[in-house]
Parts: C-alpha cells; structure tokens; sequence
C-alpha cells in the first residue's frame, strides 16, 4: 500500500490531521495539580513510560485542541482536550487483501477477511481495515458505517462523505437493513429450526465478554439450517437487533457454540480456540433501499467458511 508520512486534514475539519491514515485519540483535561502536560499524561496512562509520552511530544504526535504541538515543559492547564497519536511498535501483520466489491461518491463495500480489526484497537493500528483502506485510498473521510467482530469475516460498509453519511447509518439506527450472516456450529438434533431467539443481552463478568440475563428482551436472531455437516451443521443467521456479541451469545445459549469461538460458552487464553482455525462465522449478506436515490442495494460475501467446505471423497 502507498506510504507517506504527510499531515493531510480533510476539507472543512478542524480537528487534528491524520498521520498515515490514523486519525488522533484525545483525552479531556480535568483541573488538577499537575505540573506539566507531560506530568499529566505520565500519570493518566501509567502503561505508556513517561519517556514514551515525551518522545511523542518531541514528534509533534501530542496536540491542544487548537493544533498546536505540545512541548514536554509547557504547564498544565486543565481545560480542554488534549489530542495525541498511538504507535503500535510491535503490531502483528495481516497480509491478506480486502477485496472492494462496491464503491461509489457515497459508499464502500469491502469484503473484510477474519482476525482484522475494523478499527483501530489493542496492538492493532496500521493493520486495522479502517487505517489500511484509508491509505490505499487517500481519502481520510472514510469512516465505517456498522462494525462486525475482529473474528468475524464478512462485509463492512464505510462512508465517504460526511454530509451524507447519516443518512446510511440511520439504516442501521431505525432497523432499515437486511443483514444476514452464516455460521458453522455443532448440530444439534433436539433443536426446531427455524427458530427465533430472543433475550436481554448485557455486560458479561469479564470484559470481552456479553450474557444473557432474565429481562425485557433487547436481542433477537432468526436461526435457520442450511445444511448439516456431519456432527457440525451450516447455519443462517439473520439479527434483528444489533447487541454486541449477540450471533455468538445466541448460539451458544442454544448449546451451539460457534466453531472456532475463544470467548464463548468459556474464555480461552488469547481469545481462541485454535490458531489454525478462525472463528466460522461470516457476515454473507446485506440489502437495503438506499437513502439517497430509492434504489435497491444488495452485496454478497464472496468468502467461504472454512469447515463448510466441500471434503474431498476417500478414494
């Protein structure tokens, strides 16, 4: 992908610029005894050494919210945000390509691989789908419209212009799109399929994870069999809602845990299961009348799950 090291700022936005496609975190400024800047950070992130901080600040990666680069004496004044730029020295590569199935003056479609993260998050940064695109595009107003799990592969819609991108992210706002996903799960005889699961999805005990907990329902998943597979089967999944985790969640209070899954029914080290074998889960389809010409819209996945793959007959 293109390289470059240049400051661009999209038309018209006055927050800090992007520096290779990634755009700044900020952190706002509380009143507080603090001597400096620099003496703030040091104690606001305590995972990030305090000579790290004052690199940054000598790279001109730490701003005030009118621009200006921080120097590492400046005193501290607690008002405002502060704005600075994460480094992932040790970030793990990702050397698949994101194919580009749809793209106009409003919207990109792309075909997301498993194990990417759409945004930045944790040791990822250059290798995020969002930084990457971005980069290979030029264009810093990418923005993406819906999110689906770093596991999960599939198709992510992005934005390209700021003035109509809330009309593509009120779809998902007011239920206007049709998403469905595909997954390979244990086969489970004692279930009727189709079926509808609905239930109250909220924040697991451990942060990465999500439950299910007697209440008002706020998720719902139609679950129907495609085809078995041996003790596995292929199952079509299509949200209703959009609760995070929720597919995962559902599935695996069914008793049908989907295959490759590190986090559910049980956390695994790392958060997976098998190096080898990436969650099977596969964001197939979406559709949905667009908002701005009333035209019908339809992209499919062209990814295949690996375990759903034809197995080659003994000879």
């Amino acid at each position: 992908m293109p390289h470059s090291a240049a400051l661009r700022r999209p038309a018209g936005d006055h927050r800090p610029p992007t520096i290779d496609g990634v755009g700044p975190s900020h952190v706002g400024l509380p009143a507080g005894r603090w001597a400096t800047y620099l003496d703030f950070l040091a104690e606001r992130f305590p995972d990030q050494p305090r000579d790290e901080w004052a690199r940054r600040m000598r790279a001109g990666k730490v701003l005030d919210d009118t621009g200006q680069a921080m120097d590492e004496s400046r005193p501290y004044r607690g008002q405002g945000r502060l704005y600075y730029y994460r480094d992932c020295p040790a970030e793990p590569v990702h050397p698949v390509d994101v194919p580009v199935l749809y793209r106009d003056e409003h919207l990109l479609v792309v075909d997301k691989p498993h194990r990417m993260p759409v945004v930045p998050s944790g040791p990822y940064l250059q290798q995020s789908l969002l930084v990457r695109l971005r980069r290979a595009m030029g264009l810093d107003t990418l923005v993406p419209i819906h999110r689906i799990d770093r596991d999960t592969a599939g198709l992510v819609m992005f934005s390209l212009q700021p003035a109509t991108r809330d009309a593509y992210c009120a779809l998902f706002r007011e239920h206007r799109i049709h998403k469905t996903y595909e997954a390979v799960a244990p086969w489970r005889a004692e279930l009727t399929l189709a079926l509808t699961r609905r239930s109250r999805i909220v924040r697991g005990a451990h942060f990465l994870q999500q439950c299910e907990q007697p209440g008002a329902p706020n998720a719902e998943t139609r679950i129907e069999l495609l085809r078995r597979l041996d003790m596995l089967a292929l199952y079509r999944l299509r949200p209703l809602t959009g609760q995070r985790h929720q597919l995962r969640v559902h599935m695996a209070a069914l008793g049908a845990a989907i295959a490759g899954d590190g986090i559910y029914p049980v956390l695994t080290p790392e958060s997976h299961v098998a190096p080898a074998l990436p969650l099977q889960l596969l964001a197939r389809s979406i559709a949905f009348t667009d908002p701005l010409d009333g035209r019908p819209r339809a992209f499919s996945s062209q990814r295949t799950l690996a375990l759903a793959l034809p197995r080659a007959t003994p000879r």
